[in-house]
């Protein structure tokens, strides 16, 4: 009978100096058994330890091309689970706190979507008519009812290319859960109409439509947001314009239309990122997405005197991640070195397979 893994309240109460010191140690015994990989969103005290660091698909890929036995994944539960699946299967992924998951994911259930199919059903032929499009922001169980109804799955870097194949299969696209990129998407950069989009609330019939505006919808979202974006308002922006005109503002596309629509520049993490970088020495930004990497990019770029403004006056983290701690990592890492792995994250095979399918035709219409 194995050892019992040793217990995370060990853990809980040890100081900075130590905590970190103990990280350091146990993966220079583990070696390139294992690869930690840290999320933009990561605080600073675990991304520091991170070997890859990007958004939940960048990482997931590096993990699954790197030859570690172990990926530890800084993030949350949605995004190991993608490792999970994308990895090969002698990889084992591991999650350092099972209690880091994304409310917005939780927005939109495997039980809710399917009730909703089975729904536009009673108004349509959904698997005639209706592409199921899933933000990576999302539990494997979406992911594979994607792969099982002709479905796809998009980041905040490629929806439009996503959103372009979805329609070219069948009239309508049902999208979730967040329904600011799908709509910011939609209308900034393919060129929609308002009256071409509806909002699903699945906490209604029929989302709390008519069957005339399911029939007329071609993109019908659903009523999912992250609640970190939702925090960055117009006002904001026009606070910061007045202040210094000659600022750039750059958004999220899971920020509302209305912050995007006033945004000199949209997209992802991973483009705000690049987009700071090539601007020129001395410029200032606004920018709307989450605390821990907006505060990153302001130490990155300080010597080159630009200046990086979080959007909104209050706080905006991913409470959720930041569930991720030092004393977490530590804990996950020491197990490792006893042969104990703790949190794995294991998605059914049926689930994976039909899930994988998914993401292969998202890598397929984006690579």
């Amino acid at each position: 009978m194995a050892d019992a893994a040793l217990a995370i309240d060990a853990y809980r109460s040890l100081a900075e100096d130590e905590v970190q010191a103990r990280i350091l140690a146990a993966r220079e015994r583990l070696g390139d058994r294992v690869v930690i990989l840290g999320h933009h969103y990561q605080r600073d005290e675990v991304f520091r330890h991170a070997d890859f660091s990007g958004d939940s698909l960048k990482l997931s890929r590096q993990a699954a091309a790197s030859g570690a036995e172990y990926i530890v994944f800084c993030g949350v539960h949605f995004m190991a689970e993608v490792a999970d699946i994308l990895s090969r299967p002698e990889q084992t992924a591991i999650l350092p706190d099972m209690a880091a998951g994304c409310s917005m994911a939780d927005m939109a259930t495997l039980r809710k979507v399917e009730q909703a199919w089975q729904e536009l059903g009673g108004v349509l032929d959904p698997e005639a008519a209706v592409t199921p499009v899933t933000y990576i922001n999302s539990s494997a169980d979406l992911k594979a009812f994607c792969g099982r109804h002709g479905g796809i799955v998009c980041t905040s870097s490629n929806a439009a290319q996503v959103l372009e194949w979805a329609w070219s299969r069948r009239e309508k696209v049902l999208f979730f859960p967040d329904q600011h990129l799908g709509r910011n998407t939609a209308l900034l950069k393919l060129g929609m109409h308002e009256e071409d989009i509806v909002v699903w609330d699945f906490t209604r019939p029929l989302g709390g439509l008519t069957p005339e505006q399911v029939r007329r919808a071609r993109l019908i979202l659903w009523q999912g947001f992250c609640s970190v974006h939702m925090m960055f308002r117009p006002e904001h922006i026009e606070a910061f314009r007045e202040k210094h005109p000659e600022g750039k503002v750059i958004s999220h596309p899971e920020c509302t239309y209305e912050v995007c629509a006033r945004s000199d520049y949209v997209g992802s993490t991973e483009y705000i990122i690049r987009t700071i970088a090539e601007s020129a020495p001395g410029t200032r930004w606004l920018v709307g997405t989450e605390l821990n990497l907006v505060n990153r990019l302001h130490a990155r770029h300080r010597a080159e005197g630009k200046q990086i403004h979080f959007m909104a006056p209050t706080v905006c983290m991913c409470s959720t991640m930041f569930r991720i701690d030092p004393q977490h990592l530590c804990w996950t890492l020491e197990n490792l070195v006893e042969g104990r792995p703790v949190n794995v994250i294991r998605v059914p095979e049926a689930t994976a397979e039909q899930a994988r399918r998914a993401l292969q035709r998202m890598l397929e219409v984006s690579p």
